[in-house]
């Protein structure tokens, strides 16, 4: 018996077989996945800074853990990373050593502010970069939210000599976070005007201080300092999950818009 083989239908059923098992491209394979570590500022036995009632450890992992919730939920694109998801102490070099160890892209620490007594009248959001402009009120910030190595017994080991009282800067720390420091600017706006437009907050706008947490990360970051918990109007509606809610949403926005233009630079 001879068999007879139609040639004029093998294209037809390569191009049935190319239909039903479509060609994956490379670039579908390997989509480019951004890390995101969540810093909530203090924890545990460091409280941070103190309301006539609200907590600053408490507030900030309130809004930290939304701002995970919100990439996760709508990006599909970004890893969360938490240095903490409750109420525990760890020291800012183990969340920066975190951060580096991960190969994060971003590195994004959350935070209330406050004001010595005499001066409840000063509300409002501020987002910090690694800097050496340590003048006036900037140092201040400085100093406290440095402060919390002190809290360890070998902080001068562990911090490498790192006084947060000294008001002179090692040069060290505008060199190391150099490379990083035009995209740390650019998340910094990005955040800022969010507040400003969308959440409904007063921004005091984008800073430079030699925050410790800060320069010890390989990767672009900031500092949000969330609102003033010394102000008697600014703390409760901090307590509230309705302003916490817009806060999360504006700091997830900014993150999300950052890693679009970032898109934009590696195709």
């Amino acid at each position: 018996m001879r068999i007879e083989v139609k040639f004029y239908l093998i294209p037809l059923v390569l191009l049935t077989l190319l239909v039903v098992c479509p060609t994956v491209s490379p670039a579908q394979t390997a989509k480019k996945k951004y890390k995101v570590v969540l810093d909530p500022g203090h924890g545990g036995k460091d409280s941070g800074t103190r309301g006539s009632k609200l907590l600053e450890k408490d507030v900030v992992l309130a809004v930290t853990l939304k701002v995970g919730e919100y990439l996760e939920k709508y990006t599909d694109d970004i890893e969360v990373i938490f240095t903490r998801k409750k109420d525990e102490y760890s020291h800012p070099k183990v969340r920066a050593t975190l951060a580096n160890n991960m190969e994060a892209d971003l590195f994004v620490s959350i935070h209330a502010n406050a004001m010595p007594a005499g001066n409840s009248h000063v509300y409002g959001t501020e987002t910090y970069v690694m800097g050496t402009k340590n003048e006036g009120r900037n140092f201040e910030v400085a100093k406290r939210e440095n402060s919390v190595i002190l809290l360890e017994e070998d902080y001068k080991e562990l911090y490498q000599g790192f006084d947060p009282n000294a008001p002179e800067v090692n040069i060290m720390f505008e060199i190391m976070q150099e490379a990083f420091q035009e995209n740390s600017i650019l998340l910094a706006q990005n955040i800022e005007e969010q507040f400003s437009k969308r959440a409904g907050r007063h921004s005091r706008g984008v800073k430079q201080s030699s925050l410790w947490v800060l320069w010890n990360t390989a990767m672009p970051s900031v500092l949000i300092e969330i609102g003033y918990l010394t102000n008697p109007k600014e703390e409760r509606e901090l307590s509230t999950p309705e302003v916490q809610e817009y806060i999360a949403s504006a700091i997830f926005r900014a993150i999300r818009d950052y890693f679009e233009y970032q898109k934009t630079l590696d195709n």
